[in-house]
């Protein structure tokens, strides 16, 4: 008869608890986690197949993101990152991809600017992994090359839009949209 070393060598693990629970207390402040991770939404069309495949690949590649967030109970946000991939050819459409990542974020003890912040610049930068691999794999299930989308740094990006919203409701211009 064979033993089984796994139903033998059966343990647990118990761990102290935190100082403040032990004395009756509840541990408070900031609290931030992940729940869930999950393609909403992808789609792929190459408008132009098969007659793409028979000339030179040398695309011009578009590349867009955004990013928004809802509040789904008390504490608890969807975060949407969509990143739309276009290829053309000679300004005709090679292929158009665009995925929907969401993810299921728990935020609590936050002051409004940071949990602002949070699901502006922390959940995007977690979901960009997600969405760049799930981009890719459509681009290439399209029989195209792949896409490798270079790494995005949301807290600049989101540094940058609070600059325009500040400029914006100080009655000046955004940086670049000057007009003569």
């Amino acid at each position: 008869m064979a033993d089984n070393k796994d139903d033998q060598n059966q343990s647990t693990e118990t761990t102290a608890p935190a100082a403040g629970a032990a004395n009756g207390q509840e541990a408070t402040g900031p609290s931030f986690a992940l729940q869930r991770i999950y393609v909403k939404d992808s789609s792929f069309e190459s408008p132009r197949s098969p007659a793409v495949f028979q000339g030179q690949w040398a695309p011009k590649i578009s590349f867009n993101l955004g990013s928004k967030s809802a509040r789904i109970s008390e504490g608890v946000f969807e975060v949407v990152l969509t990143i739309t991939v276009e290829a053309k050819v000679e300004e005709n459409a090679a292929f158009l991809s665009e995925v929907h990542q969401a993810g299921i974020f728990t935020c609590t003890g936050l002051a409004d600017a940071d949990l602002e912040q949070v699901l502006s610049a922390v959940c995007p930068n977690i979901l960009f992994p997600y969405a760049r691999e799930a981009i890719d794999s459509l681009i290439v299930k399209g029989s195209f090359p792949p896409v490798n989308l270079a790494p995005v740094n949301f807290d600049a990006l989101y540094a940058q839009s609070k600059q325009q919203q500040a400029a914006k409701a100080a009655g000046e211009a955004p940086a670049g949209d000057a007009t003569n």
